[in-house]
């Protein structure tokens, strides 16, 4: 069975089109998908693990606050018991300004995410998903 993996847009992102992408470029990897949407809240984020209880879970965000939502989203997640030890992936526009941006990379690291993906590097993200436990496809 593939491994059950929550794709979500950030609170403040009411873009779809990212998400729709990646749950393609998941499901050719072989992941089954959920994808929660757009604008989704933090508590719907945390309800949404505690219920499904996925296996990795993936926040996408173009509209250039993935950094600001980002970190919001980590911080309730990393509270819930159950989401504690979940990998935690983002990516996209982390910051409106165009550039890339180590340092919010790294303070989403250190907030608690597994992966960050700043403007939507795909390659970094399909090396990320290769190096998780196999998927049959």
């Amino acid at each position: 069975m593939a491994p059950l993996t929550l794709l979500s847009g950030t609170s403040s992102d009411a873009h779809t089109w990212n998400l729709i992408y990646i749950q393609l470029f998941l499901e050719e990897r072989g992941y089954d998908v959920h994808n929660l949407g757009a604008c989704v809240r933090d508590e719907l984020l945390v309800n949404t693990v505690r219920s499904y209880r996925p296996e990795l879970l993936i926040l996408s965000s173009v509209n250039g606050h993935g950094f600001r939502d980002g970190l919001g989203a980590i911080a309730a997640l990393r509270a819930e018991p159950s989401a504690r030890h979940l990998p935690v992936a983002i990516g996209g526009k982390l910051g409106t300004d165009g550039l890339r941006n180590a340092g919010y990379t790294r303070r989403l690291l250190d907030a608690g995410f597994d992966a960050v993906f700043d403007n939507g590097d795909l390659v970094a993200f399909d090396r990320f998903l290769a190096a998780r436990p196999a998927v049959a496809a």
